[in-house]
Protein backbone atom coordinates (compact mmCIF):
# COMPACT_ATOMS: atom_id res chain seq x y z
CA UNK A 1 0.00 0.00 0.00
CA UNK A 2 2.56 2.36 -0.77
CA UNK A 3 1.94 6.09 -1.63
CA UNK A 4 3.02 8.48 -3.52
CA UNK A 5 5.87 10.85 -1.14
CA UNK A 6 5.16 14.72 -0.80
CA UNK A 7 7.15 16.92 -3.42
CA UNK A 8 9.85 19.04 -2.08
CA UNK A 9 9.77 22.66 -2.10
CA UNK A 10 12.35 24.53 -4.77
CA UNK A 11 14.04 26.12 -2.13
CA UNK A 12 14.63 25.36 2.10
CA UNK A 13 13.28 23.49 4.84
CA UNK A 14 10.52 21.88 4.43
CA UNK A 15 7.83 19.65 6.38
CA UNK A 16 6.42 16.99 4.47
CA UNK A 17 3.34 16.32 5.62
CA UNK A 18 1.01 13.30 6.37
CA UNK A 19 0.21 11.93 2.97
CA UNK A 20 0.79 7.92 3.88
CA UNK A 21 -1.14 4.69 4.20
CA UNK A 22 -2.00 2.75 6.29
CA UNK A 23 -2.86 -0.91 6.86
CA UNK A 24 -6.21 -2.00 8.42
CA UNK A 25 -5.59 -3.40 11.59
CA UNK A 26 -7.29 -4.88 14.36
CA UNK A 27 -8.37 -3.38 18.32
CA UNK A 28 -6.03 -2.60 21.35
CA UNK A 29 -7.45 -3.59 24.29
CA UNK A 30 -3.76 -3.49 26.14
CA UNK A 31 -0.74 -2.10 24.80
CA UNK A 32 -0.34 -2.98 21.74
CA UNK A 33 3.32 -3.24 19.32
CA UNK A 34 3.19 -1.82 15.79
CA UNK A 35 6.13 -2.05 13.87
CA UNK A 36 4.73 -3.50 10.82
CA UNK A 37 5.42 0.00 7.97
CA UNK A 38 1.44 1.05 7.86
CA UNK A 39 0.13 -0.95 10.62
CA UNK A 40 -2.66 0.25 12.47
CA UNK A 41 -5.08 -0.68 15.26
CA UNK A 42 -8.25 1.35 17.03
CA UNK A 43 -8.71 2.32 20.50
CA UNK A 44 -11.68 3.41 22.84
CA UNK A 45 -13.99 2.23 19.92
CA UNK A 46 -13.65 5.65 18.22
CA UNK A 47 -10.14 5.98 17.03
CA UNK A 48 -7.25 4.66 15.06
CA UNK A 49 -3.44 4.71 15.65
CA UNK A 50 -1.20 4.14 12.82
CA UNK A 51 2.56 3.25 12.61
CA UNK A 52 3.02 5.35 9.03
CA UNK A 53 6.39 4.73 8.26
CA UNK A 54 5.89 6.46 4.95
CA UNK A 55 9.27 7.80 4.16
CA UNK A 56 12.30 5.27 5.00
CA UNK A 57 12.81 1.00 4.35
CA UNK A 58 14.29 1.51 8.69
CA UNK A 59 12.58 0.15 11.07
CA UNK A 60 10.21 2.24 13.18
CA UNK A 61 8.12 0.62 16.02
CA UNK A 62 5.01 2.68 18.37
CA UNK A 63 3.69 1.23 21.73
CA UNK A 64 -0.19 1.79 21.75
CA UNK A 65 -2.30 2.37 24.96
CA UNK A 66 -6.00 3.11 25.65
CA UNK A 67 -4.88 6.68 25.08
CA UNK A 68 -2.44 7.18 23.03
CA UNK A 69 0.92 5.97 21.40
CA UNK A 70 4.52 6.91 21.90
CA UNK A 71 7.88 5.84 19.72
CA UNK A 72 9.18 2.65 21.26
CA UNK A 73 12.00 2.94 17.84
CA UNK A 74 13.04 4.56 15.29
CA UNK A 75 15.84 3.40 12.45
CA UNK A 76 15.35 5.87 9.98
CA UNK A 77 17.24 8.90 9.40
CA UNK A 78 15.65 11.79 7.11
CA UNK A 79 17.49 14.18 5.37
CA UNK A 80 16.14 18.01 7.34
CA UNK A 81 15.84 19.68 3.74
CA UNK A 82 13.98 17.51 2.45
CA UNK A 83 11.09 14.63 3.88
CA UNK A 84 10.78 13.50 7.50
CA UNK A 85 10.53 9.27 7.85
CA UNK A 86 6.92 9.01 8.90
CA UNK A 87 3.67 10.02 10.65
CA UNK A 88 2.83 8.07 13.59
CA UNK A 89 -0.48 9.75 14.30
CA UNK A 90 -4.06 9.23 16.11
CA UNK A 91 -7.44 10.18 13.66
CA UNK A 92 -11.09 10.44 13.62
CA UNK A 93 -12.06 10.22 10.04
CA UNK A 94 -11.03 8.14 7.03
CA UNK A 95 -7.53 7.94 5.68
CA UNK A 96 -6.94 6.05 2.72
CA UNK A 97 -10.16 4.01 2.89
CA UNK A 98 -9.08 3.32 6.57
CA UNK A 99 -12.25 4.66 8.74
CA UNK A 100 -12.57 5.46 12.39
CA UNK A 101 -14.88 3.58 14.01
CA UNK A 102 -18.82 5.10 13.71
CA UNK A 103 -16.91 8.39 12.33
CA UNK A 104 -19.45 10.93 10.79
CA UNK A 105 -16.91 12.25 8.60
CA UNK A 106 -16.76 12.93 5.67
CA UNK A 107 -18.95 15.97 6.79
CA UNK A 108 -19.41 19.16 4.96
CA UNK A 109 -17.87 22.42 6.65
CA UNK A 110 -21.58 24.22 6.73
CA UNK A 111 -22.81 21.38 8.89
CA UNK A 112 -20.52 21.43 11.43
CA UNK A 113 -21.43 23.12 14.41
CA UNK A 114 -18.56 22.47 16.67
CA UNK A 115 -14.97 20.16 16.40
CA UNK A 116 -14.01 19.81 20.52
CA UNK A 117 -10.30 19.30 20.43
CA UNK A 118 -7.87 17.91 23.28
CA UNK A 119 -4.37 16.95 23.07
CA UNK A 120 -1.32 16.07 25.18
CA UNK A 121 1.94 15.70 23.86
CA UNK A 122 5.02 14.35 25.85
CA UNK A 123 8.14 15.51 24.28
CA UNK A 124 12.20 14.34 24.19
CA UNK A 125 15.26 16.37 23.31
CA UNK A 126 18.21 15.31 20.73
CA UNK A 127 15.71 14.32 17.99
CA UNK A 128 15.00 16.42 14.70
CA UNK A 129 10.61 16.47 14.51
CA UNK A 130 7.77 18.31 14.50
CA UNK A 131 4.25 17.86 16.57
CA UNK A 132 1.90 18.13 14.12
CA UNK A 133 -1.98 17.96 14.45
CA UNK A 134 -3.49 17.83 11.46
CA UNK A 135 -6.98 18.65 9.29
CA UNK A 136 -7.79 17.24 6.10
CA UNK A 137 -10.13 18.72 3.86
CA UNK A 138 -11.33 17.97 0.32
CA UNK A 139 -14.24 19.27 -1.99
CA UNK A 140 -15.61 15.78 -2.18
CA UNK A 141 -16.30 13.46 0.57
CA UNK A 142 -13.05 11.71 -0.34
CA UNK A 143 -12.74 8.72 2.18
CA UNK A 144 -9.47 7.69 -0.31
CA UNK A 145 -6.29 8.94 -1.29
CA UNK A 146 -5.26 12.73 -0.75
CA UNK A 147 -7.45 15.19 0.33
CA UNK A 148 -6.64 18.77 -1.23
CA UNK A 149 -6.66 21.14 1.50
CA UNK A 150 -4.30 20.58 4.95
CA UNK A 151 -4.33 22.28 7.78
CA UNK A 152 -1.24 21.55 9.98
CA UNK A 153 -1.21 23.14 13.70
CA UNK A 154 2.63 22.77 14.76
CA UNK A 155 2.93 22.16 18.46
CA UNK A 156 5.94 21.88 18.74
CA UNK A 157 9.67 22.05 16.17
CA UNK A 158 12.66 20.84 17.00
CA UNK A 159 16.10 20.92 14.76
CA UNK A 160 16.50 23.03 11.30
CA UNK A 161 12.94 22.62 9.58
CA UNK A 162 10.21 24.45 8.92
CA UNK A 163 6.64 24.35 7.28
CA UNK A 164 5.74 24.13 3.95
CA UNK A 165 5.34 27.29 1.90
CA UNK A 166 6.15 30.75 3.49
CA UNK A 167 4.69 32.92 6.20
CA UNK A 168 1.44 35.16 5.19
CA UNK A 169 0.86 36.63 8.73
CA UNK A 170 -0.15 35.77 12.21
CA UNK A 171 -3.46 34.50 13.85
CA UNK A 172 -4.86 34.64 17.00
CA UNK A 173 -6.93 31.28 17.75
CA UNK A 174 -7.20 29.21 20.94
CA UNK A 175 -6.17 31.87 23.38
CA UNK A 176 -2.61 31.97 21.60
CA UNK A 177 -1.21 34.09 18.65
CA UNK A 178 0.56 31.49 15.74
CA UNK A 179 2.36 32.21 12.69
CA UNK A 180 0.62 31.15 9.66
CA UNK A 181 2.13 29.63 6.64
CA UNK A 182 1.53 29.23 3.41
CA UNK A 183 2.28 26.96 0.33
CA UNK A 184 1.97 23.90 -1.95
CA UNK A 185 3.97 20.44 -1.83
CA UNK A 186 2.46 19.60 -5.63
CA UNK A 187 0.01 16.98 -4.20
CA UNK A 188 -2.07 19.41 -1.92
CA UNK A 189 -2.59 22.90 -0.56
CA UNK A 190 -1.34 23.84 3.25
CA UNK A 191 -1.73 26.38 5.57
CA UNK A 192 0.13 25.85 9.17
CA UNK A 193 -0.37 27.19 12.19
CA UNK A 194 3.39 27.27 13.88
CA UNK A 195 3.16 27.89 17.74
CA UNK A 196 6.20 30.11 18.96
CA UNK A 197 7.15 27.76 21.76
CA UNK A 198 6.28 24.24 22.28
CA UNK A 199 2.72 23.65 23.57
CA UNK A 200 2.57 20.05 25.81
CA UNK A 201 -1.39 20.12 25.83
CA UNK A 202 -4.22 22.32 25.04
CA UNK A 203 -8.16 22.00 24.77
CA UNK A 204 -9.56 23.89 21.72
CA UNK A 205 -11.88 23.79 19.17
CA UNK A 206 -10.93 22.71 15.50
CA UNK A 207 -13.25 24.83 14.02
CA UNK A 208 -11.61 27.76 14.75
CA UNK A 209 -8.44 27.01 12.55
CA UNK A 210 -11.13 25.72 10.09
CA UNK A 211 -12.80 29.07 9.91
CA UNK A 212 -9.33 30.71 9.74
CA UNK A 213 -8.31 28.72 6.65
CA UNK A 214 -11.79 29.55 4.90
CA UNK A 215 -11.64 33.37 5.87
CA UNK A 216 -8.20 33.09 4.10
CA UNK A 217 -10.18 31.38 0.88
CA UNK A 218 -8.36 28.22 0.50
CA UNK A 219 -11.93 26.06 1.03
CA UNK A 220 -15.45 26.98 1.27
CA UNK A 221 -18.24 25.95 3.75
CA UNK A 222 -18.90 23.63 0.71
CA UNK A 223 -15.81 21.62 1.50
CA UNK A 224 -15.81 18.57 3.55
CA UNK A 225 -13.91 17.50 6.85
CA UNK A 226 -12.17 14.18 5.68
CA UNK A 227 -9.99 13.27 9.14
CA UNK A 228 -8.46 15.11 11.87
CA UNK A 229 -5.00 13.76 12.83
CA UNK A 230 -2.38 13.83 15.63
CA UNK A 231 1.29 13.08 15.86
CA UNK A 232 4.72 13.56 15.10
CA UNK A 233 7.08 13.86 11.84
CA UNK A 234 9.85 12.53 12.91
CA UNK A 235 13.34 12.98 10.88
CA UNK A 236 15.99 11.55 13.23
CA UNK A 237 15.50 10.24 16.42
CA UNK A 238 12.41 10.84 18.02
CA UNK A 239 12.11 7.36 21.00
CA UNK A 240 9.69 8.64 23.34
CA UNK A 241 7.24 10.83 21.72
CA UNK A 242 3.90 10.12 22.93
CA UNK A 243 0.56 11.49 22.29
CA UNK A 244 -0.90 11.26 26.10
CA UNK A 245 -4.24 11.74 25.44
CA UNK A 246 -6.10 12.34 21.75
CA UNK A 247 -9.93 13.63 22.03
CA UNK A 248 -11.93 14.59 19.47
CA UNK A 249 -15.35 15.14 17.93
CA UNK A 250 -17.22 16.51 15.09
CA UNK A 251 -20.58 18.23 16.27
CA UNK A 252 -23.34 18.96 13.38
CA UNK A 253 -25.92 21.75 13.64
CA UNK A 254 -26.05 25.28 12.36
CA UNK A 255 -24.58 27.37 9.70
CA UNK A 256 -21.28 29.31 8.78
CA UNK A 257 -22.08 32.63 8.39
CA UNK A 258 -18.88 34.66 7.41
CA UNK A 259 -18.88 37.49 10.31
CA UNK A 260 -20.71 37.06 13.37
CA UNK A 261 -23.99 38.75 14.15
CA UNK A 262 -25.01 41.70 15.45
CA UNK A 263 -26.14 41.45 19.21
CA UNK A 264 -29.84 41.74 19.84
CA UNK A 265 -30.27 41.56 23.96
CA UNK A 266 -33.22 39.89 24.96
CA UNK A 267 -35.73 42.05 26.94
CA UNK A 268 -33.98 43.41 30.47
CA UNK A 269 -35.27 41.55 33.41
CA UNK A 270 -37.10 38.55 31.48
CA UNK A 271 -36.00 34.97 32.00
CA UNK A 272 -35.13 34.03 28.27
CA UNK A 273 -32.56 31.73 28.85
CA UNK A 274 -31.03 28.59 31.15
CA UNK A 275 -27.63 27.16 31.64
CA UNK A 276 -27.02 23.85 31.79
CA UNK A 277 -22.95 23.85 33.90
CA UNK A 278 -21.80 20.50 33.69
CA UNK A 279 -18.28 19.66 34.84
CA UNK A 280 -15.55 16.90 35.09
CA UNK A 281 -13.32 17.19 38.17
CA UNK A 282 -9.98 16.07 39.14
CA UNK A 283 -7.46 17.21 42.11
CA UNK A 284 -6.39 20.05 40.02
CA UNK A 285 -8.24 20.94 37.52
CA UNK A 286 -11.36 20.27 35.53
CA UNK A 287 -13.24 20.52 32.39
CA UNK A 288 -16.56 22.25 31.73
CA UNK A 289 -19.18 21.66 29.22
CA UNK A 290 -21.83 25.09 29.38
CA UNK A 291 -24.97 24.72 27.39
CA UNK A 292 -26.90 27.98 26.91
CA UNK A 293 -31.06 27.41 25.59
CA UNK A 294 -32.81 30.83 24.10
CA UNK A 295 -36.24 30.14 26.13
CA UNK A 296 -37.61 33.35 24.99
CA UNK A 297 -39.90 33.97 22.25
CA UNK A 298 -37.28 35.90 20.73
CA UNK A 299 -34.16 34.77 17.88
CA UNK A 300 -31.31 35.87 19.57
CA UNK A 301 -28.51 37.29 17.20
CA UNK A 302 -25.45 36.84 18.82
CA UNK A 303 -25.05 36.38 22.73
CA UNK A 304 -22.33 37.33 25.65
CA UNK A 305 -22.39 34.97 28.83
CA UNK A 306 -21.18 36.61 31.73
CA UNK A 307 -20.75 34.99 35.43
CA UNK A 308 -18.35 34.41 37.91
CA UNK A 309 -15.69 31.64 38.46
CA UNK A 310 -15.50 30.52 42.39
CA UNK A 311 -11.89 31.54 43.71
CA UNK A 312 -8.89 29.03 42.60
CA UNK A 313 -9.84 28.09 39.06
CA UNK A 314 -8.42 29.29 36.07
CA UNK A 315 -9.26 28.93 32.65
CA UNK A 316 -6.43 27.83 30.66
CA UNK A 317 -8.37 26.75 27.08
CA UNK A 318 -11.79 26.56 25.62
CA UNK A 319 -13.77 25.54 22.38
CA UNK A 320 -16.57 26.46 20.38
CA UNK A 321 -16.37 30.27 22.18
CA UNK A 322 -14.28 32.74 22.60
CA UNK A 323 -14.02 33.11 26.65
CA UNK A 324 -12.05 35.18 28.49
CA UNK A 325 -11.42 35.87 32.10
CA UNK A 326 -10.71 38.81 34.52
CA UNK A 327 -10.11 38.04 37.96
CA UNK A 328 -13.30 35.66 38.79
CA UNK A 329 -15.41 37.18 35.81
CA UNK A 330 -15.87 35.20 32.72
CA UNK A 331 -17.16 36.48 29.59
CA UNK A 332 -18.02 33.94 27.17
CA UNK A 333 -18.68 35.11 23.41
CA UNK A 334 -20.28 33.36 20.25
CA UNK A 335 -18.13 32.32 17.56
CA UNK A 336 -18.81 33.38 13.38
CA UNK A 337 -20.85 29.98 13.58
CA UNK A 338 -22.97 29.32 16.53
CA UNK A 339 -24.31 33.15 17.34
CA UNK A 340 -27.67 32.65 16.04
CA UNK A 341 -30.50 31.28 18.74
CA UNK A 342 -33.80 30.58 17.41
CA UNK A 343 -36.58 30.60 20.12
CA UNK A 344 -35.96 26.72 21.64
CA UNK A 345 -32.38 26.67 20.22
CA UNK A 346 -29.26 25.74 22.32
CA UNK A 347 -25.59 26.03 21.88
CA UNK A 348 -22.46 24.46 23.80
CA UNK A 349 -19.09 25.68 24.33
CA UNK A 350 -16.59 24.59 26.87
CA UNK A 351 -13.30 24.80 28.71
CA UNK A 352 -10.36 23.44 30.62
CA UNK A 353 -9.25 25.25 33.64
CA UNK A 354 -6.98 24.74 36.42
CA UNK A 355 -8.53 23.80 40.36
CA UNK A 356 -6.99 25.07 43.58
CA UNK A 357 -8.64 24.21 46.45
CA UNK A 358 -12.36 22.76 46.87
CA UNK A 359 -14.58 22.93 43.55
CA UNK A 360 -17.70 25.07 42.82
CA UNK A 361 -19.89 25.71 40.32
CA UNK A 362 -20.76 29.05 39.55
CA UNK A 363 -23.90 30.61 41.17
CA UNK A 364 -25.68 32.72 38.44
CA UNK A 365 -25.51 33.33 34.79
CA UNK A 366 -26.51 36.20 32.49
CA UNK A 367 -27.32 36.16 28.71
CA UNK A 368 -26.84 39.74 27.04
CA UNK A 369 -27.47 41.19 31.05
CA UNK A 370 -30.62 38.72 30.93
CA UNK A 371 -30.33 36.43 33.95
CA UNK A 372 -30.65 33.05 32.90
CA UNK A 373 -32.01 30.17 34.98
CA UNK A 374 -30.62 26.83 36.06
CA UNK A 375 -30.95 23.79 33.70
Amino acid sequence: MKRPLRALAAAGLLAAGSIVAVALGGTASADTQICDQYGSTTIGGKYVVQNNRWGTSAQQCINVTSTGFSITRQDGTGNTSGAPVSYPSIFVGCHYTNCSPGTNLPLQVKNISSAPSSISYNYVSGAVYDAAYDIWLDPTPKKDGVSQMEIMIWFNRQGPIQPIGSVVGNASIAGRTWEVWRGSNGSNNVISYVAPSPITSLSFDAMAFINDTKNRGAITSDWYLTSIQAGFEPWQGGVGLAVNSFSQSVNTGGGTPTTPPATTPPPPGNAACSVRYATNVWNNGFTADVTVTNTGSSTVNGWTLNYNLPSGQTITGSWNATVTQSGSAVTARNLSYNGTLAPGASTSFGYQATLSGGFSTPSSFTLNGSTCTRA
